[in-house]
């Protein structure tokens, strides 16, 4: 008989940097087992490019004094600074949901809905691509331009971690410097861009509450700061 498990825990980590984040993120899958709750943490991170396993670092084309982190995620390289929303989803894919078994392709559309439904809310269009994970704004004179991205690791036991970045009011330079995700002169946008003046915190707490709902059961809200 499975267990059914609630909705995930959200913790709120504020501004931390991204080599003790990523290594708390391990050690939390490394530690967790069958009655672990799935947790998802909120964090901006100062500014930083993250690697996928299989990324090709030439992509990193001007990184001035940025640094250039190695994670075992996969996708290309991507850049995470203030002004962006991340959330980590350290989830187990093996417990039940409403629907049975969440599976990672699953798991990936549910994130992917997320942004969508939050953009929505901020009257904002965005739509999946296919082969290209992320989520891009759907129509206008900015159509085609990346406005979230999404990196995940799924261990062989089932468990998730890395996650999913909004881009809610950046300095986008650091963005021109690299091939994001891997695309020669892919545009990035951010919210602001778009004409959306939004709180960074707001827009967490939205993508968090999404994520939460779509990801597990429907039950109250549990945040941890």
């Amino acid at each position: 008989m499975q267990t059914r498990h609630g909705p995930a825990i959200i913790r709120d980590l504020g501004f931390a940097d991204y080599d003790s984040t990523f290594a708390a993120m391990r050690a939390f899958t490394d530690a967790r087992g069958a009655d672990t709750p799935d947790e998802l943490w909120i964090v901006e991170h100062p500014p930083v490019y993250t690697l996928g396993l299989g990324a090709d670092r030439a992509h990193v084309l001007a990184p001035h004094d940025i640094p250039v982190v190695q994670t075992d995620r996969g996708g290309e390289v991507t850049y995470h600074g203030p002004g962006q929303v991340v959330i980590y989803c350290l989830m187990d894919l093996r417990r039940s949901r409403p629907a049975g078994k969440l599976f990672a392709r699953q798991f990936v559309h549910k994130i992917e809905q997320a942004i969508i439904n939050v953009l929505a809310a901020y009257n904002l269009a965005g739509e999946r691509i296919d082969g290209a994970p992320g989520i891009y704004i759907a129509g206008g004179p900015k159509k085609g331009a990346k406005i979230a991205a999404l990196g995940l690791k799924v261990r062989g036991n089932g468990c998730t971690y890395h996650g999913v970045s909004l881009n809610v009011a950046m300095d986008l330079a650091p963005f021109t410097w690299i091939n994001p995700c891997g695309y020669e002169g892919l545009e990035t946008v951010d919210m602001r861009t778009m004409g959306v003046e939004a709180a960074l915190p707001d827009v967490q707490r939205k993508l968090a509450g999404e994520l939460q709902d779509l990801l597990a059961v429907a039950e109250p809200n549990t945040v941890l700061t």
